[in-house]
């Protein structure tokens, strides 16, 4: 709740500032931040209260609805702006828009954890090792047709985590490091396309040579956030330093302008309470299936928010990953809350077994 009502304050301040009509953010879309925040925090509530044997075992509904609504973005999917290629949005009532690829996050957390819970201790048997890779596979597969690699990274991380965490033999670990080095010179070549290697290379090596081309959203990010020094600009200002894109996937350029170093720091350790307690909570869960649960939601917050923070500070490439909470954008926030939801909802039916622990 504090994050998402400093989100709601930092896009006041952006969307009545120089910057709003510049970057495209405006009064209506503080409001969709502030009701997708309050709709989340309400759908965190009732998911909280349903046991989540239940909501795991209800995986023929949700997945199924999931992938279809995915995939309906190749027949009617729409860009939310004119500077992104991926048709990964579905067009809503009251000119909403839903990314389907966000609901499928917590479709696959939620069917990955039961099919965890099921191979239990036999996960590391060759058979029910292949049978979880084509598990995640298959969303993975799907985000990729769709042009979208950070949702792909994403799903990739909470995979490696799930399946870490639920115990699988180091044998498989070694092996999959091993196979991702081997592969990485055919997935730069092949994989990759030109303007994704050209972010990689302008990130580590060629940034000042071309300072107007892939380079150059960093570091005018990277000045915003300087700009700020100790204590910040202040909220409510009427003059900021442009970054492109500051409302959303670079909001955290925005956060060291208006708030400074010192309050960059308090956000970076807000969202690290709350993944620390997430991941506690996988450590006192019931059983295997709340875990693997926890460790999902926590992968999907904990990776977003390394992506976000690291392009925003030119450690990273820009990849279009939003900071969980901050960023604008409906799903993404009403998407996290669920997330939260399923956490708390282990938490409460695990309080019985840690009452008597």
């Amino acid at each position: 709740m504090a994050a998402s009502g400093l989100s709601v304050i930092l896009l006041y301040s952006i969307a009545n500032s120089n910057l709003g009509p510049v970057v495209g953010c405006y009064r209506r879309q503080v409001i969709v931040q502030a009701g997708a925040s309050a709709f989340g925090l309400i759908g965190a509530m009732i998911i909280s209260s349903i046991d989540y044997h239940f909501m795991a075992k209800m995986w023929k509904i949700y997945v199924p609805a999931a992938l279809l609504l995915v995939m309906l973005t190749f027949f009617i999917g729409v860009q939310v702006d004119e500077t992104i290629d991926d048709k990964a949005w579905l067009k809503l009532p009251l000119g909403l828009t839903l990314q389907p690829s966000e609901l499928m996050k917590i479709a696959f957390i939620l069917s990955f954890a039961l099919h965890l819970a099921k191979v239990a201790e036999e996960i590391s048997r060759p058979v029910n090792v292949l049978m979880l890779c084509l598990h995640a596979a298959v969303p993975m597969l799907l985000v990729r047709l769709q042009g979208d690699d950070g949702t792909l990274c994403v799903f990739a991380f909470i995979f490696i985590a799930m399946i870490f965490a639920a115990g699988i033999s180091w044998r498989y670990v070694v092996g999959g490091i091993a196979a991702a080095a081997l592969a990485l010179p055919v997935i730069w070549r092949y994989a990759l396309s030109e303007d994704q290697r050209s972010r990689f290379l302008s990130v580590y090596f060629t940034e000042y040579s071309d300072p107007l081309g892939n380079g150059y959203q960093q570091r005018l990010s990277r000045i915003s956030i300087g700009s700020g020094q100790a204590f910040g600009k202040g909220l409510l200002q009427d003059e900021y330093w442009y970054v492109p894109k500051v409302h959303n996937d670079f909001i955290f350029s925005f956060i060291g302008q208006a708030l400074g170093f010192v309050g960059a720091l308090l956000v970076v350790a807000l969202l690290a309470a709350i993944c620390i307690k997430m991941w506690r909570t996988s450590l006192t869960a019931a059983d295997r299936l709340g875990s693997s649960i926890c460790t999902g939601v926590f992968a999907m917050i904990f990776f977003q928010v390394l992506l976000n923070i690291g392009m925003c500070v030119s450690v990273l490439p820009v990849i279009g990953i939003t900071l969980p909470f901050f960023s604008a954008g409906g799903t993404s926030v009403a998407i996290t809350y669920i997330g939260v939801g399923l956490v708390l909802s282990v938490y409460n039916h695990s309080r019985k077994t840690l009452f008597y622990q």
